[in-house]
């Protein structure tokens, strides 16, 4: 049986990993994409597996941290790299990494939440 493939429209975040929200198969392609956000140990539990939206919200805390963890390490480059050893040039560029991947990161964020959003929505977590 072929199900027909439902077109909605989804947010500027939504990550192009994930097929759209109502189209055939759209939950497994979020559950993969959700599992490369999260380390490879917590990928395999079975409740992660059987719950999309557990997994979800897994997702959205390991983001969060890592979004810490990026601004932490932008805040203080200046003042620890020198500490290090580090040259000037050295510094400059891992200021400018750091800054990129909060970037990055923050895009994430917002990718999860909306693809949260819609297992919640179409009752995954069951």
């Amino acid at each position: 049986m072929i199900m027909p493939l439902t077109t909605t429209r989804t947010s500027p975040d939504w990550p192009c990993q994930v097929k759209a929200p109502g189209s055939y198969d759209w939950e497994r392609s979020a559950a993969k994409w959700l599992r490369e956000l999260v380390p490879a140990r917590y990928a395999g539990y079975p409740a992660l597996i059987r719950h999309p939206v557990l997994l979800a919200r897994h997702a959205q805390i390991q983001v969060r941290h890592e979004i810490r963890v990026a601004r932490t390490a932008l805040q203080t480059a200046r003042a620890d790299l020198p500490r290090l050893g580090m040259p000037e040039s050295v510094i400059e560029h891992t200021i400018k990494l750091y800054a990129a991947e909060l970037l990055q990161l923050q895009h994430i964020a917002r990718s999860v939440r909306a693809v949260t959003e819609a297992l919640v929505e179409r009752g995954a977590g069951r």
